[in-house]
């Protein structure tokens, strides 16, 4: 069965998924926020808290908002990791994590997992 540009035009969506590397589980109740970047503008398109999972529980973006052009995701890290009480230095070595992507085809599943600790983070674009 063939995909035709029509019906593909909004197919894909923008998820995300953050997992604490200290504790060994998922970032629970993590705020994100999402931006749309043009040039030097940077407008908010949403924010939200993860779940029990680390997950969002809708995606950041599908159907019609699901638009190419560069995003940028921003995970409050400090406040996380001081809501599960670990004792940070101030100002803190991560406070807010920016994650500035392009999206190129809004057709697409993009994933944007964070792996995160109060000192060091990974991200890649996941599946």
């Amino acid at each position: 069965m063939g995909t035709t540009a029509g019906n593909m035009e909004n197919a894909g969506q923008l998820t995300t998924h953050v997992l604490d590397t200290m504790h060994g589980k998922p970032a629970a109740g993590l705020a994100v926020s999402l931006f749309r970047i043009d040039g030097e503008d940077r407008e908010l398109v949403l924010s939200a808290r993860t779940n029990a999972d680390g997950r969002c529980d809708a995606p950041l973006l599908s159907g019609p908002a699901m638009l190419p052009g560069v995003y940028e995701l921003v995970f409050d890290v400090a406040a996380y990791f001081r809501e599960a009480g670990v004792a940070l230095e101030d100002p803190p070595f991560l406070d807010r994590i920016p994650l500035r992507f392009g999206l190129s085809n809004a057709g697409q599943h993009y994933h944007v997992p964070l792996l995160v600790s109060p000192f060091a983070y990974s991200t890649y674009r996941g599946s």
